[in-house]
């Protein structure tokens, strides 16, 4: 069994123009092709999660509470809801208002949620986690995770997605192309830092998001 608990209740719950505020991720990892020709849409794959009592996939997310950053928020519900740990790029996919369709994930009275999404590149998948008893999670294709989102804002969180790591992808590349040392410090190197538990890693965008700082701490 998973020795991290999930959080449960609103006592912590941030809200904003009467929403509450959402942090999530679009779990990725990214397969070794035989075929050079493969381009990079073919080897991505993304990590959905089945939600309670419904049939539909879904991208991790839960509620951004206030002693958190969104970052740190990004990660902890990764790790809640589908048991993975990554690199998480500070670089907002976007920010979306919607309204849940659930009870369980329901939001303020008005039932309305704004939700920042991010892209987490995974360095671990657990065997347990804590939501396991009640969550499926299922490696999906890019074309596959189009097919399967039921709503707007999440087939639009997953083009920006692809947009992000086709961009950071083509930047690697002429790197390699130019001979860029890792060791040179820039905007683009990922910066692992030392967290109690190691759960996820902060990419700097060189630029804060709400004015958090960039650590990253997951607290289990």
């Amino acid at each position: 069994m998973s020795s991290v608990v999930a959080r449960t209740g609103r006592q912590r719950q941030r809200y904003e123009d009467q929403l509450r505020l959402v942090a999530g991720c679009i779990p990725y990892r990214i397969k070794d092709a035989e075929d050079q020709s493969c381009d990079l849409v073919n080897r991505l794959e993304v990590l959905m999660v089945s939600s309670p009592n419904r049939d539909d996939l879904v991208f991790p997310k839960g509620g951004w509470e206030d002693d958190e950053t969104v970052g740190e928020a990004a990660c902890r519900e990764a790790l809640e809801e589908a048991g993975v740990k990554g690199i998480l790029d500070e670089n907002q996919l976007g920010v979306w208002e919607f309204r849940s369709k659930s009870r369980q994930d329901s939001c303020c009275l008005a039932g309305g949620c704004r939700g920042y999404m991010f892209a987490l590149k995974i360095t671990e998948e657990l065997e347990s986690w804590p939501e396991q008893a009640y969550r499926d999670r299922k490696w999906l294709t890019v074309r596959e995770a189009f097919r399967l989102c039921r709503y707007e804002w999440m087939s639009r969180a997953l083009e920006q997605f692809l947009g992000v790591i086709s961009e950071n992808s083509e930047h690697e590349e002429r790197e390699d192309l130019i001979g860029g040392s890792p060791s040179v410090a820039g905007p683009d190197v990922v910066a692992e830092h030392q967290i109690l538990p190691p759960n996820c890693f902060v990419k700097p965008s060189g630029s804060q998001h709400l004015d958090e700082p960039h650590d990253c701490v997951v607290q289990g």
